[in-house]
C-alpha cells in the first residue's frame, strides 16, 4: 500500500496541472475546476488501489476528467464556454501597447477556441497546451494515430477560420 501510494502520488505531481487546465478550460470557474479536479484524482486513486495494472495513467485520468465534466454540465443543463478570465501572467517588462495587444489576441484565440466542437477543443488542448504526443492523444481518446492527426488537422483549420472571424468583425 505505502508503495502505490508513492506511485500514486507521482503520477499526481506529474498531472494535476495538466488535467486542472483541462477541466478549468472546459468549465470556465476555477471553484468547480479545482472540485473536479479533486474528484478526478479520488476516483483514480480509488480505482489505482484495487489494481495497479493501469497501463496508461494520463489517459485513465483525462478520461475521468472528461466524463466528469460532461456529468457536471448535465446536471447544471449549463452550455459549455471557456472562460475569458483565464490570462496567464504577463512579462511586467512589456509595454502597455504589447501587453494589450496580447491579451486580445489571447481573448481572441479563446473565443474561437469555445466555438469549436468538444473534439476539437479536446486534441487542441492535449496537444498545444499539454504538449501531448499524437500516440498519447490516440491512447486517450481511444481512437487511432491517424484518426488524431486528421481531427487535430482540421481542429486547427476551423480554429484558424474562428480567429479569421473575429478579426474581420473587428476590423
Amino acid at each position: 500500500m505505502v508503495n502505490q501510494r508513492k506511485i500514486f502520488s507521482s503520477i499526481y505531481d506529474k498531472y494535476v496541472d495538466k488535467i486542472y487546465r483541462f477541466i478549468f478550460i472546459k468549465v470556465s470557474s476555477q471553484e468547480i475546476a479545482e472540485d473536479l479536479c479533486s474528484e478526478t484524482f479520488l476516483r483514480g486513486w480509488q480505482v489505482f488501489k484495487e489494481r495497479e495494472d493501469i497501463e496508461n495513467p494520463p489517459a485513465f485520468l483525462y478520461q475521468i476528467a472528461r466524463n466528469l465534466i460532461i456529468d457536471h454540465y448535465r446536471e447544471k443543463g449549463k452550455a459549455k464556454i471557456v472562460s475569458a478570465e483565464y490570462t496567464p501572467i504577463l512579462d511586467p517588462r512589456e509595454g502597455l501597447e504589447e501587453k494589450a495587444n496580447l491579451s486580445s489576441d489571447l481573448e481572441g484565440v479563446r473565443r474561437s477556441l469555445a466555438n469549436l466542437k468538444g473534439d476539437y477543443q479536446d486534441v487542441i488542448i492535449y496537444r498545444y497546451l499539454d504538449e501531448l504526443s499524437v500516440p498519447e492523444i490516440a491512447k486517450i481518446l481511444n481512437k487511432s494515430e491517424g484518426t488524431i492527426r486528421v481531427t487535430l488537422h482540421r481542429a486547427l483549420k476551423t480554429l484558424k477560420d474562428e480567429i479569421n472571424k473575429i478579426d474581420v468583425k473587428e476590423v
